[in-house]
């Protein structure tokens, strides 16, 4: 049989359960989205119930819903394209070329929160987004089914060094799944970069304030609760948009496709599924203590403040080593020219980014108070998801620098959380 030129010769090893999972998740996860939606509207709100509260498929569409989500497409894709901000490099690709990216999200984000404003200044019901919520899921899968075989086919046309290395196996359910081709773009608008902080990430904030609205349409002021998760959320989506260059080195830019994957979870698993703990308090209030409040605000912080430091530390020496910040921190030398980073926060665990952001999940869970498990949904699947791509990581390092690997494992034995695991 004819060897395949375009095929990658490092893509014997399958993430995601190889072919079962590639066929199996685009059909569990946006059921998954829509039976979490449905849940946190019920009265009982239980995970567990039986039967579970199906919707009946009339809640699954509005015909606002499709007209909703595509100007909201439409408006991030005008300002994504806007000529403000600077313009980076992103990191070298394997023919040794660099593309290069808007950095202008924060200023997306400010004029998208002028025009809500503007708009709820003028009367308009965001509250209704609470009713809309299974048929705005509902289209938000469509549109990435759609756009992940529009990915598909084009791939096709792309050069053999455009393509990504772990999607890129020949087998078409996973390859769907994975995303053929690394960086896909029309003209210079980059598809993969647009999705991972454009419009998802913005419309969790918008989805947020909606139920804000709702409950003071529900109880004539939002409770503290509901003011926590909404502050709390806002600080995570507004630093990610602030520090948006350091998107450019992570692995979802760096090594993986632009397939189904990346495409749903962008526009539609973090939208409906970040917005949970908001979207609960709306039929299940909790009340809070001053004290209680307090203690969530600190674990939050303290996240925070491990989040930030440490990736502040990893961009800057992934970008520049000899900068005064990151100078004088120890590093292990590697076969490939690269050093690896032992001290400072990425000398007390391997992953101290992924402990930062588990303490803010934790925070942003428990102003739903602890009688119900569904807030605590996505706790529960971020500790698994960070697992899993710490476990790839490792993977990719260990095949990457060999020898030097093992040497920085020994140095930094914990993976997230110090002395536990």
């Amino acid at each position: 049989m004819k060897l395949d030129k375009r095929r990658s010769p490092y893509t014997t090893e399958r993430e995601f359960g190889g072919t079962l999972g590639a066929t199996f998740i685009p059909v569990l996860l946006p059921l998954t989205v829509l039976y979490l939606l449905s849940i946190a509207h019920s009265p009982v709100g239980s995970l567990l119930q039986w039967p579970p509260p199906l919707p009946p498929t009339s809640q699954l569409w509005h015909p606002l819903a499709p007209v909703l989500l595509l100007g909201w497409l439409a408006l991030q894709s005008f300002l994504y394209l806007l000529p403000v901000g600077k313009v980076a490099e992103g990191m070298v690709l394997r023919n040794g070329s660099r593309l290069k990216y808007p950095i202008n999200g924060f200023h997306a984000f400010c004029v998208n929160a002028g025009l809500l404003g503007l708009t709820l200044w003028l009367g308009m019901p965001l509250g209704y987004l609470f009713e809309l919520l299974l048929p705005l899921a509902t289209c938000t899968v469509g549109i990435s089914f759609v756009l992940s075989l529009y990915l598909y086919l084009r791939s096709f046309w792309a050069p053999n060094h455009a393509l990504s290395l772990g999607g890129n196996t020949g087998n078409p359910l996973y390859d769907f799944f994975m995303g053929r081709e690394l960086n896909p773009r029309i003209g210079s608008f980059d598809l993969k970069y647009f999705c991972e902080l454009r419009p998802g990430l913005m419309g969790w904030v918008v989805i947020n304030l909606a139920m804000l609205m709702k409950e003071v349409e529900l109880r004539e002021s939002p409770s503290l609760a509901m003011l926590l998760v909404n502050g709390f959320q806002l600080l995570y989506v507004v630093d990610a948009l602030w520090n948006e260059e350091a998107v450019l080195t992570t692995m979802d830019i760096v090594h993986d496709g632009f397939g189904f994957m990346l495409a749903f979870g962008d526009l539609a698993w973090v939208p409906f599924t970040y917005s949970l703990q908001a979207n609960f308090l709306v039929v299940h209030p909790n009340s809070l203590s001053i004290m209680g409040a307090a203690a969530i605000v600190t674990l939050n912080g303290v996240g925070y403040f491990i989040f930030r430091w440490s990736n502040s530390q990893k961009n800057q020496f992934r970008r520049d080593p000899t900068h005064p910040s990151v100078a004088g921190l120890e590093t292990i030398a590697t076969a490939t020219g690269k050093r690896l980073l032992v001290s400072g926060w990425w000398g007390l665990v391997r992953h101290p980014n992924y402990l930062g952001d588990l303490l803010m999940a934790t925070a942003w869970s428990l102003p739903c108070g602890v009688s119900h498990l569904l807030p605590y949904f996505y706790v529960t699947y971020f500790a698994i998801l960070l697992i899993h791509r710490e476990a790839r990581d490792e993977r990719q390092c260990r095949g990457k620098y060999g020898l030097a690997w093992d040497t920085y494992c020994r140095r930094v034995p914990y993976r997230i959380i110090p002395y536990v695991y």
